[in-house]
């Protein structure tokens, strides 16, 4: 095939949406400290409980089909740990941004994955603390890198600024690709 790209193939199609691609920092040394707005402060969702993690999923990523039910099964996942779900709780208790932090021991490597903040809490910085405060949290539990994924990055210049202001930097895109025909 000598460099042809798979979705060149036959019964091959790239989906036609932009690349992903996904931004690692690391290693984690030299972390700037999170800043947060007067009366805001972080919370683990350990701390906040199920029905306020649910909400800030929600409240970020509205129309959402999230339910309890649905976080329970994260939960429930061998990878997911509460002190690495992170909430920023805004002073009238409001969940106003969220993430978990997903630890991939062997390669000492953390993945934010969602990261989201309520609409209504948008441009105060409390994203970029999050991250950097998650970033300390990641190194505590023995993470040397971390990583996230931007979803349609192109699409979403503000998810991108926000990562690559706390030092994310671009490592791989991903081409979705389907199948257009079965085998044989």
């Amino acid at each position: 095939m000598g460099g042809a790209r798979l979705w060149d193939r036959p019964g091959i199609a790239r989906r036609r949406r932009v690349l992903d691609p996904a931004q690692s920092a690391g290693p984690l040394t030299d972390l700037e400290q999170p800043v947060l707005p007067e009366g805001f402060r972080f919370r683990t969702a350990g701390e906040a409980g199920p029905k306020a993690a649910v909400q800030a999923h929600l409240d970020a990523w509205a129309p959402s089909t999230y339910t309890a039910e649905g976080y329970e099964g994260v939960r429930q996942t061998a990878a997911y740990r509460g002190d690495l779900h992170i909430l920023v709780e805004a002073p009238d208790g409001t969940m106003a941004s969220s993430t978990i932090m997903w630890l991939d021991e062997a390669n000492r490597t953390v993945e934010f994955e969602p990261v989201g903040t309520h609409p209504d809490y948008r441009r105060l910085g409390l994203g970029k603390a999050m991250l950097r405060h998650g970033m300390h949290v990641a190194r505590a539990a023995g993470a040397t890198r971390v990583m996230v994924a931007c979803l349609g990055a192109p699409g979403h210049p503000q998810a991108r600024g926000l990562y690559y202001g706390v030092g994310f930097t671009e490592f791989t895109r991903d081409a979705p690709l389907i199948r257009t025909r079965t085998a044989g």
